[in-house]
């Protein structure tokens, strides 16, 4: 079967969805709704209904919420009611209460509800957790993100934490495959807005790992990087390249004493690894349609999505009372 395709907003991530949708088999766009119109002019033949009503009203099966994240909650609610599969946009909402309603009203009605924490679709993150599943590591013990780069000026409803600290927290759990039990952070404001812009957190997931991030938009340098530490080395996923390379701990004995005391674990083989890199938006969408079809997949559900909510705001609260947070 077809499934009929709405997308609401189209501005700087809904182009891309609609892009990627009018690629995807087994998926026919249908309509588009942005009340502030079609800005990078993706429509085509289709026209820019003016709001989520006359979306549902196109008759969709299936639907993609990309508007400003205090929009997430009213549109996901009203496509449950409708009966439409959802995926929205990280993060799920803007509090965990408005999360927490969505989670119910889709399992109330038996529907797919997802969140597009598209980072867990990048080949490298993705290759990585199949080589950490497969023991390559051994016994892991932290996992260290850093994301920083210039101000997007698109954000404006939310801080640092909620638009990009989410997408560390979600991959951090999903390749430990382990959830957060606690955190604790520091937040900074420095370009005037009411949010924050610069975030640092330590924390420990339930199964022991060791977790830190660094994420702000206040640095001219562009960066997003995954360090896992462990028993035989670390891998290094950058997700702005798609690579994964590896580094061992080494097996050969250093005869340079005084180099070998100051490095401590010594040096190895590094691996840079070859494998196919798929567009990420493309994956999460094929795993968004293949859940809807009732098939096994990575899709991130609402539920996953409220969890790593629920961690980011731990996190804001850590940084206001100077406090860990455990959950």
């Amino acid at each position: 079967m077809t499934l009929r395709a709405g997308l609401l907003g189209v501005g700087m991530m809904g182009r891309h969805h609609a892009r990627v949708l009018r690629e995807l088999p087994g998926v026919e766009l249908v309509a588009i709704a942005d009340p502030g119109g079609d800005p990078h002019g993706v429509a085509g033949s289709l026209p820019i209904l003016p709001d989520i009503d006359a979306l549902i009203a196109a008759g969709v099966d299936i639907a993609v919420v990309a508007v400003p994240t205090r929009f997430h909650e009213d549109a996901a609610l009203r496509l449950a009611e409708a009966g439409v599969h959802t995926l929205v946009e990280k993060p799920i909402a803007d509090s965990v209460e408005a999360g927490q309603r969505m989670v119910d009203a889709f399992a109330a009605k038996g529907l797919v509800g997802a969140v597009g924490h598209i980072e867990r679709f990048n080949p490298a993150l993705q290759e990585l957790r199949r080589r950490l599943e497969a023991g390559d590591l051994g016994d892991v013990y932290q996992i260290a993100t850093r994301r920083q780069g210039p101000f997007p000026s698109r954000i404006a409803d939310v801080g640092v934490g909620k638009d990009l600290a989410s997408h560390d927290i979600d991959l951090t759990a999903w390749v430990a495959q382990s959830t957060y039990a606690t955190v604790f952070a520091q937040t900074a404001h420095k370009s005037g807005r009411e949010y924050e812009d610069m975030v640092t957190a330590t924390g420990r997931l339930a199964n022991g790992t060791v977790v830190s991030h660094l994420v702000n938009w206040l640095s001219p340098m562009k960066e997003r990087v995954t360090i896992v530490t462990g028993e035989r080395g670390a891998f290094v996923a950058d997700t702005s390249t798609g690579d994964l390379t590896f580094y061992a701990n080494g097996t050969i004995p250093l005869e340079w004493e005084s180099v070998s005391s100051f490095r401590g674990v010594s040096e190895g083989d590094v691996i840079r690894y070859a494998f196919a890199k798929r567009e990420p938006l493309r994956v999460e969408h094929e795993n968004f349609r293949d859940a809807v079809l009732g098939e096994q997949t990575d899709v991130v559900t609402m539920e996953q999505g409220l969890r790593t909510l629920a961690v980011v705001e731990g996190m804001l609260d850590s940084a206001r009372t100077g406090t860990a947070v455990t959950f």
